[in-house]
């Protein structure tokens, strides 16, 4: 069966919907909780939100395998929403918690709970997306599964970002700290409900063929030896990042033309002779639907992770209204839930590509214009985010549809399928996006002199919050849209793999 019931899409939206109670309260409100509340400075919290991503690169695509060499008699994917919900709600509560340390201490504690928040995330959340991609082998089936999940994203980010500062000044009564804590213990515990209901509620329809011969020890022991394919770059980028001087910037360059060398080399090399994860690796470099997409998951992420994360600190000091950030969270994702749910069908009348570019380069000119909105003009505000927003919020829900044409573009041409390898580079090149972009804000706000603890600063950073609102942002926008011209899947090949796909698994 193809199609997915109502019931079952629903269930799937449950699962985002607790992840962003995560996700879109740490993207939006963890810089400034760091900055403002726990006493860490901004260089420092932008240097933590990087190295975080390092992590990241790692435990990703580890998950991803572990998640495609997982069989259970409830799936795959499935099982690992359900093991891994306690968790993420533990390390929620604990990354918003505030002990009596010193600065060093305060560090120390803020690098061990992101991590684990991070962690536990990637548990969670690489099976949850890979489970998109055998949910049903219909790719408009998948796409309209992606609108029904984003909209359950939009509806959980909703609940924390628009009302996450009403939350915290009730619990907290004057002590955000607390605020903080108490809030987070609440949102942990619906979280919670809402993985048991996806994991209940949801079935895996495409049963991939076994391709590996190795067990998953042997591979993970195989991948160790792999790794500065993925530690490496993300090392020097991160370097070149946060320093931007001429020696991390010539350590970037060798880097980068090292793994040039040796990735030639590896494509170059018989595949008889390759081992299970070197032959995923090549699968992936020769896919360049899914390379594509890996630019376009960071892209779209930095744009989207720009603007939520300047916008406490727009709203606070540009408006002189903390609270108000919360509505204007709440009109967003108003937005952002029909915008999700009109995706679909905008897809099926001018294909997925037509409408990625579109979205990127209108949300990205309704971006700009708040370089000329006057910081009084609530109104305009309002007007321009909204717009803006509808656009942008299509942009995740056809990257992760997309994938999952991905992985079936990888099993036509391969005859091989690694779904949670292909989700978990697209989940953890949107979390990197993510890190970048919060690291970005405060990158920007550090480099105009912005210290939290210090109002005196204030007033020479309010030019750098200003463009974080718009041409930053707008920028990545319109890089996607360059990239998203030579995305290689029309409608009519997407199609035919789809067919040729069905008739092969037909005829096994």
């Amino acid at each position: 069966m193809n199609k997915i019931p109502l019931y079952e899409k629903i269930g799937y939206a449950m699962g985002d919907a607790g992840a962003n109670l995560v996700w879109r309260g740490a993207l939006a409100y963890l810089a400034v909780f760091y900055t403002d509340t726990f006493g860490i400075s901004a260089a420092a919290a932008a240097m933590l939100f990087l190295v975080v991503r390092l992590s990241d690169g790692v435990t990703d695509i580890i998950m991803g395998m572990i998640a495609d060499r997982t069989t259970t008699r409830f799936g795959k994917f499935r099982p690992w929403i359900l093991w891994s919900a306690p968790f993420l709600g533990l390390f929620m509560v604990l990354c918003f918690t505030t002990p009596d340390f010193n600065d060093t201490n305060k560090l120390i504690y803020a690098y061990v709970t992101y991590i684990g928040l991070t962690l536990a995330y990637t548990v969670s959340n690489v099976p949850y997306s890979a489970l998109m991609g055998v949910m049903s082998p219909d790719d408009t089936e998948r796409t309209k599964l992606s609108s029904f999940r984003f909209a359950g994203a939009f509806a959980g980010g909703l609940l924390v970002m628009g009302f996450l500062p009403e939350l915290v000044a009730y619990f907290g009564d004057g002590d955000n700290a607390k605020g903080y804590q108490l809030t987070m213990y609440l949102f942990a515990a619906l979280l919670i409900v809402l993985m048991v209901i996806t994991f209940v509620s949801t079935k895996e329809r495409v049963i991939p063929h076994k391709t590996t011969s190795g067990n998953l020890k042997s591979e993970l022991k195989d991948l160790t030896k792999n790794l500065p394919f993925i530690i490496l770059p993300l090392l020097a980028t991160t370097l070149f990042f946060y320093y931007r001087e001429i020696y991390s910037g010539l350590f970037f360059a060798f880097i980068m033309t090292m793994m040039t060398v040796v990735i030639k080399k590896l494509l170059n090399k018989d595949h008889q002779n390759l081992t299970g994860t070197q032959r995923d690796m090549v699968d992936l470099l020769t896919n360049k639907p899914w390379l594509i997409l890996l630019g376009m998951g960071f892209l779209t992420m930095m744009f989207n992770g720009i603007k939520y994360g300047v916008i406490a600190y727009y709203f606070k000091y540009q408006v002189g209204s903390e609270l108000m950030a919360g509505q204007y969270f709440v009109a967003l994702l108003v937005v952002s839930i029909l915008g999700a749910l009109a995706t679909g069908k905008l897809a099926e009348l001018i294909g997925k590509r037509n409408l990625f570019i579109i979205s990127l380069i209108l949300s990205g000119l309704l971006t700009t214009a708040f370089y000329w909105v006057p910081a009084d003009n609530i109104v305009a505000i309002f007007t321009f985010g909204c717009a803006a927003e509808f656009f942008a919020a299509m942009m995740p829900t056809l990257f992760f549809s997309m994938l999952g044409d991905a992985a079936d573009y990888s099993e036509w041409k391969n005859k091989r399928r690694a779904t949670g390898l292909i989700y978990s580079a697209g989940t953890f090149v949107q979390k990197t996006g993510g890190g970048f972009a919060g690291a970005l804000v405060l990158v920007v706000l550090a480099g105009y002199g912005y210290n939290g603890m210090n109002e005196a600063t204030i007033t020479q950073s309010l030019p750098g919050m200003q463009l974080l609102m718009s041409w930053i942002p707008a920028a990545f926008a319109f890089l996607g849209a360059a990239l998203m011209l030579i995305y290689p899947l029309t409608p009519a090949m997407t199609q035919k793999i789809t067919e040729d796909l069905a008739f092969r698994r037909s005829n096994v």
